[in-house]
């Protein structure tokens, strides 16, 4: 009589692994390289704060360098689903001054890849390729295109829509760090100097002292009424 091989008579599901896993592999591998430096980043102590296996850090990455590279790409991921909710308005300043308000939103709820992302962190031997640096300005799109609406409009004096761009990314992220960092401190907290610095780049890139102003209250309206959603969305009805 002939037996069949167990092989074929054994009907073995594959092992599904948790969804959250990679993510949440990255948060603590970013949390650790934040906090500590990258003598602290090893697979072994990734996987511990994990309460998983070595394995589980090569089976989603392959090792530690694709490890920190996917905490890159993932912070800035983050940032562009969180400016691409902005809505678009009549008045392009203000939209401007909400993706300030959407930036720094995602910077302190994601503080550790923030750091991570824009080499804030210490990398070590981890250290950051030039492509893997660019990456992340797809994520200026939203705001060139937004500054382009400004000068268009006549808002912003003619110049480089990219440029413009970069210098009020460059700014913000300035007051973010600092922020981030504990040193801004009363008188001068975070909430005091965000509004004005708000207003003074948006009357450095052109627009008049009144109007530019005027845009900062019409956003911080915006953000008052949707705070529980943190960042307005595309599409929504101008307020």
């Amino acid at each position: 009589m002939k037996v069949a091989p167990l092989c074929n008579t054994v009907n073995v599901s594959p092992r599904r692994t948790d969804p959250r896993a990679r993510v949440t592999l990255v948060e603590i591998a970013a949390r650790l390289l934040a906090e500590e430096g990258p003598k602290a980043l090893s697979t072994r102590r990734v996987a511990a704060e994990a309460g998983t296996s070595t394995m589980a850090v090569y089976t989603h990455f392959g090792g530690m360098d694709e490890l920190v590279r996917t905490m890159v790409h993932e912070g800035f991921a983050r940032l562009h689903r969180v400016l691409s909710r902005v809505r678009e308005t009549d008045d392009p300043v203000a939209d401007v001054i909400t993706l300030g308000r959407a930036y720094r939103h995602n910077a302190l709820t994601n503080p550790d890849l923030y750091s991570v992302m824009l080499g804030g962190s210490s990398l070590g031997g981890f250290a950051l390729t030039d492509a893997d640096r660019q990456h992340g300005r797809y994520t200026l799109a939203i705001l060139v295109a937004t500054v382009e609406r400004a000068i268009r409009d006549g808002r912003f004096r003619p110049a480089p829509p990219e440029l413009v761009g970069t210098q009020l990314w460059s700014a913000l992220h300035g007051l973010v760090t600092l922020e981030l960092g504990g040193y801004l401190i009363e008188p001068y907290e975070p909430e005091v100097c965000f509004e004005p610095q708000m207003r003074d780049l948006m009357i450095g890139a052109g627009d008049e002292l009144e109007r530019a102003a005027a845009s900062v209250e019409r956003s911080a309206r915006r953000a008052a009424r949707e705070v529980s959603a943190g960042v307005t969305r595309r599409g929504a009805a101008v307020g």
